[in-house]
Formats: C-alpha cells, sequence, structure tokens
C-alpha cells in the first residue's frame, strides 16, 4: 500500500514540500499540541460520540497516528505494527487501505484505553523521528501534520458537543477573561468585478481542492467588513425568523421543522430574564451581542441573509476581497497558549475578521474547480470523493491551529451541520464606490 504524493505537474500544482528535517521540526510541535489539548479532559470524557458526525477525542488521536503508520511506517522494509487490529478501528474513510470500524459507533468502543492510544501515539512518533524516510516521505508528512491539525479542530468541536449534553456544564478550559470590547459598526467593502484568478498556484502548502488556479468572472459586489454579531442575528430571532417559511430554502425549512431550530446551537433562552446564554467550551455564558454568531447551518445562515436583504458571498468573491488580507487572529494555540477563550470575539479596529474567529459559509456548492484531477492512490480519497452535498466555508476559526489558514483553503460541510465554529458575513450586488 502507498500514499501517492501530490502531482508536480499542471496549473495550480503544489509546491515541493520543504525540507524533511523543518517538517520533522513540525511534526514534533503539532503532535505535542494535539497532547496540550487534552490536558483537562479526563479518560472518560475522551471516550464520548455524541452524535454521528462526531467522534470520541481518543478516536483523533489514535488516527492521526494511525495515518502516520499506515503511510509512512508500514510501507518501510522490516516494520511489523505492534497492534495490526488498529488498521481497521482508526481507518476513517479511505477504502484503498481497507475496511473501517462504522464511524457511528466509535462511541461504542472501550478499549484501547485512553492511556494504549497514547503509548501508541509515542511508538509511532519515536519510530518515525528514527527512521530513514525515503526521499518522496515530505509530501506524505506534509500533509500528515496538516490532516492533524484539521482533527485538532475537530478535537475541540466534538468535545463541545458532548460536554455541551451534561446538565453539569462542564468547563473545557477556563480562560484568563472574557472581552467587553463592543464590535465596530458594520460597513460594506467595495470590490469591483472583472476576469479574476482564484485558486493555489503559488508557494506554501494546500490541499488538492484548492487547485488548479483558474479565472472566474465576478460582476461588482460588496461584502461586509466583519461578521454577523450575535445581536444583529438575535434581531432576526425576535422578528420570527425561524417561524416565517419565506427566508428559508425548502431543505432548510425542513431541517428547522424536523430539528425543532428556534436559535444557533448551544443558545438556551431564559424567559424569566428575557435573555439568551449559550454553552462554550468555558461552560454556559450570556450571550454577548457584539460577538460573532456561531454555530449556524448553512440553511440559517442563508435565510439570515435573505431577512437581511443580503446574500451570502460566492466562494469566488471572498476569496478576491481577502486574497491580500495578512492571514492572522487569534488561532486555538494561541488562545491556549495567552488563557484566552477559544470562543470568538468583536470586530475592533481595521479588523475584517477573516481569520481566527469564525469559519464562514459561502453561496457555493463544494464542487471541483475546472481542470482538478484527483491525485493517485489513497491521496484521492482525502478530497475528491466528497464533492457532493456539501457548501464551502472560508476563513478559518478561534478552534483552527495557527499555521493552517490561507485565503484558498476550501473549507466544506453539509448544509445543515451546526456544531462546528461557523458563521457568515453578507454580501450584495453593487458597483464600487467611488
Amino acid at each position: 500500500m502507498t500514499f501517492a504524493p501530490p502531482t508536480s505537474d499542471g496549473p495550480g500544482a503544489v509546491r515541493p514540500p520543504p525540507s524533511l528535517d523543518a517538517l520533522l521540526d513540525r511534526y514534533r510541535s503539532v503532535r505535542g499540541f494535539s497532547r496540550t489539548l487534552c490536558e483537562t479532559l479526563h479518560p472518560e470524557d475522551t471516550v464520548l460520540q455524541s452524535m454521528p458526525d462526531a467522534s470520541p477525542v481518543r478516536w483523533h488521536l489514535a488516527h492521526t497516528t494511525w495515518f502516520f503508520e499506515t503511510f509512512l511506517l508500514k510501507p518501510l522494509p522490516g516494520y511489523r505494527s505492534p497492534h495490526p487490529a488498529f488498521e481497521t478501528l482508526f481507518n476513517s474513510y479511505y477504502n484503498t487501505v481497507g475496511e473501517q470500524f462504522p464511524r457511528a459507533q466509535r462511541g461504542l468502543l472501550s478499549r484501547p484505553t485512553l492511556d494504549e492510544v497514547m503509548a501508541y501515539r509515542s511508538h509511532v512518533d519515536s519510530t518515525l523521528l528514527e527512521a530513514d524516510l525515503p526521499a518522496n516521505a515530505a509530501s506524505v508528512l506534509e500533509i500528515g501534520v496538516n490532516h492533524e491539525q484539521q482533527h485538532q479542530e475537530l478535537i475541540l468541536t466534538d468535545i463541545k458537543h458532548a460536554l455541551s449534553l451534561n446538565p453539569l456544564g462542564p468547563v473545557f478550559r477556563e480562560p484568563r477573561a472574557s472581552s467587553t470590547a463592543t464590535a465596530r459598526q458594520a460597513r460594506w467593502i467595495s470590490v469591483a468585478g472583472g476576469q479574476c484568478r482564484i485558486g493555489h498556484g503559488g508557494p506554501g502548502f494546500a490541499y488538492d481542492n484548492e487547485s488548479p488556479r483558474h479565472r472566474v468572472w465576478l460582476d461588482d459586489f460588496q461584502i461586509a467588513g466583519r461578521l454577523v454579531t450575535c445581536e444583529e442575528y438575535g434581531a432576526f430571532i425576535d422578528d420570527g425568523g425561524y417561524r416565517r417559511p419565506e427566508f428559508w430554502l425548502s431543505a432548510g425549512w425542513q431541517a428547522v421543522q424536523q430539528g425543532a431550530w428556534k436559535a444557533p446551537l448551544y443558545w438556551r433562552r431564559d424567559d424569566a430574564a428575557q435573555a439568551w446564554s449559550q454553552f462554550t467550551l468555558a461552560g454556559p455564558r450570556p450571550v454577548v451581542g457584539a460577538e460573532p454568531v456561531t454555530h449556524v447551518s448553512y440553511f440559517e445562515a442563508d435565510a439570515y441573509a435573505r431577512w437581511a436583504g443580503a446574500r451570502l458571498p460566492t466562494e469566488a468573491e471572498w476569496e478576491v476581497a481577502f486574497a491580500n488580507e495578512k492571514v492572522q487572529g487569534a488561532f486555538a494555540d494561541q488562545r491556549i497558549a495567552s488563557r484566552q477563550a477559544i470562543h470568538p470575539g468583536p470586530a475592533t479596529g481595521a479588523d475584517r475578521q477573516a481569520y481566527g474567529e469564525a469559519w464562514q459559509w459561502t453561496s457555493s456548492a463544494y464542487s471541483a474547480y475546472p481542470g482538478y484531477r484527483p491525485p493517485a492512490g489513497a491521496l484521492g480519497e482525502y478530497n475528491g470523493k466528497f464533492m457532493c452535498g456539501s457548501f464551502v466555508l472560508r476563513g478559518a476559526s478561534c478552534a483552527t491551529p495557527s499555521g493552517h489558514a490561507r485565503a484558498t483553503y476550501r473549507n466544506f460541510f453539509a448544509p445543515d451541520a451546526r456544531w462546528q465554529f461557523t458563521g457568515l458575513r453578507l454580501a450584495r450586488d453593487g458597483e464600487p464606490s467611488a
């Protein structure tokens, strides 16, 4: 079984990875942060699977380790896995590799224990760092490091969902202090249309679904200079937004009815106090009006935009608008190191909130770019086979690790998904101002 590296030919192709030594240093750092994320968790916390879309923390820790073992260690001459059964237990969706344990049943596994998973991680780490890796290992290692960063965000969002179901209101991490800033007044950014180029085609890592770089035509448009706030979204709720079908796509209205949605996920109404609270990774707390609204589905984002007399941006509009925006924000590892809340904060100063607060829904269905070819081997299963039934999100959230955000990044989820830190910004048609 081999894991084919990215191809080097064709427009927008991924450039050669950094040196193996540099990648091994990054490997150590990223793997260490996964352990940091678990410092405040009890073993009982790590086995919870609160819904089929989420996975236990312990599974994430094992699966990311399985990735490195399967695609880097097992091809090496003489390597023998100490846990052959893990090949099925911790295979997520790679049919090329073999069978997988059912995703919805991951929370039924009491074994291996957390200690055994941590020992498995230590074994793979020490073996990989001492191994004589082949020259083409750098491409696979770089993908694996970025893959683990994706799962670090999932660790945060999945444990948040699991803890939110506990009446005790458990705290994942207590922040040093909460923000008291007020949100900057909303304003529109005018963008001139014309022929534009989007997609990855320069230096730096990118997934295959971000290529090839290609031309698109955009009409003049305007895009909001910050994310929609909780106060603004609350006005939609107060105006009967969840009771008025005229704002909703048909499938969205069906989701509202079936799920009895009345507000974003984690929002709870205290009728006596006439106020909303929400569950956070620091436990329950009041909804702060200046903060970006999060944990809304594509359906909710689209309905709000219609109610507001606007629309969601396309992914091409988002990328063109923020292509030159510096990738900066408070990312998950930085927030933990400085004891900030893993929770989005208000827009202040010139901050456009492109990164580090919430993933932003676009109106674009997740599909292949013109000229896209899935890579050969198991890598072709990483993104290409999911190009059906999802919508693209852009930016990065407060749960995203630093070094894992860029203007061309194409995140994607089903339109009814709400457990990620997903928010929205508005767009509208219009000529640029003079």
